[in-house]
Formats: C-alpha cells, structure tokens, sequence
C-alpha cells in the first residue's frame, strides 16, 4: 500500500486560486489515497470527482460527528468527537437528517429565492453607493461583499442586522483554526443567547422570515430552533461572502473573462457557476465514516475509517472539466460539486447564486474600470480554515 499523507499536505495552498499541487498527483495516482488524521486516525481522501459524488452520495457513509474523525486541527489540537445538537441536522443521517431538511427545503426553492432579487438589487446598490462615497477606492470585503450578504442573510433568517454586533463575528471566530478554545465556546454561547432572545422576540412578534415561520409550524424545540438558526448563519455567511469576494478577485486577475463578461452581461449564470467551480471555497471539512466494511475506488475501507472530500480536488478533475485550472466562462460547468452532493448538499445554494449573480453584475454596472488597487500577489489571502477566502479586497475605479 502506498505511504498515507498527512492532512497537512492536503491543505497546503500554494497559489492565489489553484487547490494544493498534491491533489494532481494524488488523482492521476492514486485518487484514493490514505492519509493521517489529527488524532493519529487513518483514513482516506478521494480527489477524483467520480469518487467524490459516489462518497458523498452513498448511504454506507455517515455524516455523524460522533463516530466521525474531523480532517483539520483547531485550537492547537485535533477536534474531538461530540454528541449531535438537537436541531443540526447537517451532521445528522437520514431520516432524522430528512426531518429537518424537509422544514426548509420550501424557504429555499429557486422560485422562492428569486422573489428576494429585487432586496437583494436594493441591498447591493446602497453598498455601492458607501463605496462611491469613500472616494475612488474601497476594501470589497469590508464595503460590499461583507454587508451585501449579511444584510440579505440576517432578514431572510430573522435576525436584525442592527444588532449584529452580537452574532456577526462569532463564524469567524469559531471557524479560526488557530482561534482559543475558549473564545470560541464563548463566541457561540453569546449568538446562541441572543438567538433564544430572538426567538422569544418573534413568539410575540412574528415577521416575514424563516425564524417565525419554523415558530409557526410547533415541529420544533427551542434547542432545536436555536441550533437551526445558528446553522443557517454559519453555514450561509462566510461561504458567500468568500465566494463573493475571491471571485471578483479572480475576475479581476483574469482580465480575458473579465471582457467576455462585459460584452456579453447575459454570461453571468455561466460566469457564476464557472467561479463557484474554479475557486470552490468549501476546501474541507467535507468528510465521513464508513458505517460497514466496502469497496471503494478498489480499495477496502473497513468500517469506522473516514473519507474526506477535496471538493476544490474534485471540480479539477481534467477526466470531467477540460483544462480544469483555467477559468473559462464558456465551459459546462454542469456537474460541479462546489455546493456538495447527495442529501448533503448546500441546501441555501440557490441563494448563494443570486446573491453572487447580483453583486458581480451590480459591481460590473456600477465601475466600468473597475481594478485592484494592489498588485495580486499581495491581496492577502486566508487559506486556512473551513473557508477559502481574502481578508481584504483594496479594489479602485
């Protein structure tokens, strides 16, 4: 058998928007491969996007924290296994995953996300007209990509924008793998407490969001709604606003897409889609346990043993995407897996799409010369975490 990995090799980010140079090797060789867990666990990872789809589809795989061996350390130490929280039912299986899911699944159809594009349209001019205002250059992060999908988030879910100061950091924080422990449970206590306070707020006072309508339907626990709304703020915020931003970033560096966007604005599905497969910001995290022994890719997986994910791995797959490393908007990107797969997958995707459809065609609109205000090998990135992602934009018009 070959020599495992370690997952420090896995994660090993090289260059602006390419995933580590291992996973070439590892697909073209052995796109099953083994590798060494934080905690000494031996498991494998599937770079190829066949297998990808077949693990991430198949029910002999669990998605349930507690047998589960996660592939990233935090806090200077591995994660270790704990008991599922009533209501997250991203780590749970089916059918109590079913329950839960089934509950939004109608919050987020397409048909009932586009009725937000008109906020969504409201949301983005006002952020454009802050940058205007803070004269011919701006941080994108902070000034637009940052409160565009806070603000369409936080009213969707429930929770008032203008007290973000006590929800909004919180992700950040807990996603930081080099982040304290202690600050972490501290950071989730403080957005648990407020979202029970918010619960109570919409017992009495039901609004137009997704919190009232869960309230509404008495399917669930307050623990349950609680853990609920944290998951869809997590889950929805960073991913967006990273996908938001490194994807202008990477319109920005690829000056050729940049100009067949602009002469022809109706490519902008095809441009989203392309730029959800080409940075795939979801980098790990993605990953599960065997519940039985069998057969993958030809190799034995014994039960107990985990399987990570690289979706970034996945969507360069040349044997499913020609020419994978490049961003070409004429591409059928159909098949990408940037959002998942299987009863797993990404279930707030299509408002992620129509929030990045929104902003990059308001933003385009908006400043025709539209640049970075820095050379690119010096926009700061963040490479670690769950979240592939910039940790500031400077953009000039």
């Amino acid at each position: 058998m070959s020599e495992a990995i370690s997952y420090e090799d896995a994660w090993a980010r090289t260059d602006k928007f390419d995933p580590p140079a291992i996973f070439d090797e590892l697909r073209k060789e052995r796109p099953l491969a083994r590798m060494v867990y934080p905690d000494g666990h031996v498991g494998w990872i599937a770079t190829s996007h066949e297998l990808a789809r077949q693990v991430l589809s198949d029910p002999k795989f669990s998605h349930n924290l507690e047998i589960g061996h996660f592939p990233v350390t935090k806090y200077g130490g591995p994660v270790p296994q704990f008991p599922a929280m009533p209501g997250m039912f991203i780590h749970m299986d089916p059918p109590e995953q079913t329950r839960f899911r089934k509950l939004l699944t109608r919050e987020f159809t397409g048909r009932t996300i586009n009725q937000l594009a008109p906020r969504v349209e409201a949301v983005a001019a006002e952020q454009i007209k802050h940058m205007r205002e803070q004269g011919d250059s701006a941080d994108l992060l902070e000034s637009f990509a940052n409160p565009l999908v806070l603000r369409v988030l936080s009213d969707l879910i429930g929770l008032p924008y203008s007290e973000r100061d006590r929800y909004a950091e919180a992700p950040a924080v807990m996603n930081n793998p080099f982040g304290d422990a202690q600050e972490s449970m501290a950071a989730f206590a403080q957005v648990g407490a407020f979202i029970h306070e918010t619960i109570a707020r919409k017992k009495a006072e039901p609004g137009d969001d997704i919190l009232s309508r869960l309230i509404a339907s008495g399917e669930l626990t307050d623990e349950e709604l609680g853990n609920i709304t944290a998951l869809l703020l997590f889950a929805g915020y960073e991913t967006t606003e990273g996908a938001l931003t490194v994807g202008v970033f990477a319109l920005l560096h690829h000056p050729e897409q940049l100009a067949v966007l602009r002469a022809d604005p109706s490519k902008i599905d095809d441009a989203v889609e392309e730029i959800l497969r080409y940075i795939t910001v979801n980098q790990y995290e993605i990953f599960r346990t065997a519940l039985e022994d069998l057969e993958l890719g030809g190799h034995a997986v014994k039960k107990g043993e985990t399987v990570t994910v690289s979706l970034p791995a996945a969507n360069r797959d040349p044997e499913k995407f020609g020419c994978p490393a490049e961003l070409d908007f004429g591409r059928d990107t159909a098949g990408h897996v940037a959002f998942g797969y299987g009863v797993h997958q990404c279930i707030g995707q299509n408002l992620a799409r129509l929030q990045l459809r929104v902003g990059l065609r308001a933003l385009l609109e908006a400043f025709p010369d539209l640049r970075l205000a820095v050379p690119a090998d010096e926009v700061p990135l963040r490479t670690h975490g769950s979240v592939f992602a910039v940790k500031s934009l400077p953009v000039s018009w």
